[in-house]
């Protein structure tokens, strides 16, 4: 359940950050820090979750073939 919320929650910030319209995410069109530390965030909480839930649905799987 957790790995559909970090999609939903890394999704709608990849789409916050998008452009030059985010706020304090650009300074003169150019990205700021924060956008880079965000960004980072949003794909680190992507990849983990992914893993994580890939990890989750194998061990499920394993159990009910009782091979856990």
């Amino acid at each position: 359940m957790s790995f559909g919320v970090g999609w939903t929650c890394s999704a709608s910030i990849e789409r916050a950050s998008g452009g030059p319209t985010a706020g304090s995410m650009y300074a003169a069109g150019d990205p700021t820090a924060y956008f880079w530390v965000h960004l980072l965030l949003a794909v680190t909480s992507l990849v983990l979750g992914t893993g994580i839930g890939v990890l989750g649905l194998r061990g499920v799987r394993a159990a009910r073939h009782g091979n856990g």
